[in-house]
């Protein structure tokens, strides 16, 4: 249920959810660092007049929060994405196919169709690449996964099923290589070992020596690439 929290004069008001759980012990504030929801946490029991004295106290840690989620950024010609680490501009291009010539990426079509467009072919790139780097460590690692399939995930960057079934965010081929890589390596990783013991991590290391960088820059500008809006699925 969304309300908005009056504030100051020279602030415009807050819109939070009230979202009232069973498990909730405590009033609890969360701001999306994908979209800028606020979502404000209650007992069931407690009252709102109570809710939002609670939020009204936080609004200064509310609204520094808010200034951390990235801005949503428009897919025109003339704009930039980030493609494996560079930023590359979108131009109008010839023909059928999509092509990366230097820091230019060339679209066909009319502009309405280039964010579909512009996705599935990240979507293949990403799927290449993921796919060549699970096939090293699973071969580095002497065993086989199931399948490899690509999301748009919020949550997660990568996942390893039980029975090997690999799921990748295809945004990852907006990263740096090093980083997706990484990924990859991880993931994979847990066909070995399904858990983060220091056994995980050991074959983490094994299978790509200096991980911590690209991790540490994942933990730190992931969330950047989620500033970009694509349509269609």
């Amino acid at each position: 249920m969304p309300i908005l929290l009056p504030t100051h004069a020279d602030h415009p008001p807050i819109e939070i959810t009230l979202r009232r759980s069973a498990r909730a012990r405590r009033f609890s504030l969360r701001v999306s660092r994908l979209d800028g929801r606020v979502t404000l946490s209650l007992p069931p029991r407690a009252r709102e007049a109570d809710a939002l004295a609670f939020a009204r106290e936080q609004e200064s840690w509310i609204r520094r929060a808010l200034e951390a989620v990235p801005q949503v950024a428009n897919l025109a010609f003339g704009a930039e994405i980030p493609l494996e680490g560079h930023m590359v501009r979108l131009v109008p291009g010839q023909g059928r196919s999509i092509l990366l010539q230097g820091d230019s990426l060339l679209l066909p079509g009319a502009e309405a169709q280039l964010p579909r467009r512009l996705a599935t072919f990240l979507r293949l790139r990403a799927r290449d690449r993921l796919a060549a780097a699970s096939d090293h460590y699973a071969s580095l690692l002497g065993l086989g996964y199931k399948s490899l399939t690509l999301r748009d995930t919020r949550s997660r960057w990568g996942s390893c099923t039980h029975d090997g079934a690999l799921m990748y965010s295809w945004r990852l081929i907006m990263a740096p290589p090093p980083v997706l890589n990484y990924v990859a390596a991880h993931e994979v990783a847990h066909l070995a070992q399904m858990n983060h013991s220091p056994a995980f991590w050991a074959e983490v290391a094994r299978l790509y020596p200096g991980y911590e960088v690209p991790r540490r820059w994942l933990k730190a500008q992931g969330q950047s690439l989620h500033a970009w809006r694509f349509d269609g699925p």
